[in-house]
């Protein structure tokens, strides 16, 4: 399952990651829906659902929350990964107030999409958090409709992430702050990806193609791949790091051999896509 991240992080982003859906080269893309452009994304969005599944990107760390976050955001600006990861190691997170946030989101996707999302993984991994993961699968709980969707769980095998020989510091560093994630989504009833990858620095010095191919070595049984590709304009560069390397991402998924062959596609046969993530 092959996931763009960051839809509806910019009009270019979005356009790339359109354009990917419609020759067939995507799985999945997960919208962020904190901006203000979020509305016109949500519509451009719910017509890409015939195609890939759509999930929700749950920002907590790019930007301004959707509502009031006095421990998280006093003034009003989401913090970094650095110091969120730091707080929820420390136990300084407020479930609640994360319970609140991730609510206001899925409600806002689905306003404007038309439907709950396929899926829920989080911006910069943040959904995994100890402590933030409570709060989400609350929120989840709470708003109710057809369950179980997926929820993406960002850790791995260690020997899978040595064996694709890129990137295996990042990629233990996020398992380790991620541990337990997987059994707690479980636990709540929902099913995860068996198998992850994706990882990146995002350095012109590594082609994507060469990440691309690394990330089909040792694959789990339900494995899931992020990418983050997309053109580039300037509101991007004020939301985010990457920027420019998204376009090479975008390229090389258009034109890479077989790609479409190798990837799932939803079955929109089946219920809201529950019974393939239950199956």
């Amino acid at each position: 399952m092959l996931c763009a991240d960051d839809y509806a992080i910019s009009d270019a982003v979005s356009t790339g990651i359109e354009e990917l859906a419609a020759a067939g080269r995507l799985s999945a893309t997960s919208a962020m829906v904190t901006f203000r452009e979020w509305p016109q994304h949500g519509v451009r969005l719910a017509h890409l659902r015939g195609t890939i599944a759509i999930g929700l990107h749950l920002n907590l760390t790019a930007g301004a929350p959707l509502g009031p976050m006095p421990n998280l955001a006093p003034a009003g600006t989401l913090p970094t990964i650095g110091t969120l990861s730091s707080n929820a190691l420390r136990g300084a997170v407020d479930a609640g107030e994360i319970e609140a946030e991730a609510l206001r989101q899925l409600v806002c996707f689905t306003e404007y999409v038309g439907h709950p999302p396929d899926f829920l993984d989080g911006h910069q991994h943040a959904h995994a958090l100890p402590k933030v993961r409570t709060g989400v699968v609350t929120a989840l709980r709470r708003l109710g409709g057809r369950w179980p969707i997926l929820l993406r769980n960002p850790t791995e095998r260690p020997s899978a992430i040595m064996s694709r020989g890129l990137f295996w510091r990042k990629a233990t560093m996020v398992g380790g702050l991620s541990a337990g994630f997987g059994k707690a989504a479980r636990a709540a009833g929902h099913p995860i990806n068996v198998g992850f990858s994706g990882f990146s620095d995002f350095d012109f010095d590594h082609p994507y193609a060469r990440e691309l191919e690394a990330n089909f070595v040792a694959t789990g049984p339900r494995h899931l791949m992020m990418c983050h590709p997309g053109y580039t304009d300037d509101l991007l560069a004020t939301r985010d790091s990457v920027t420019t390397r998204r376009k090479q991402e975008l390229q090389t998924l258009l034109a890479a051999e077989h790609l479409s062959e190798r990837l799932w596609r939803p079955d929109r046969s089946k219920d809201d896509l529950w019974e393939t993530w239950r199956d």
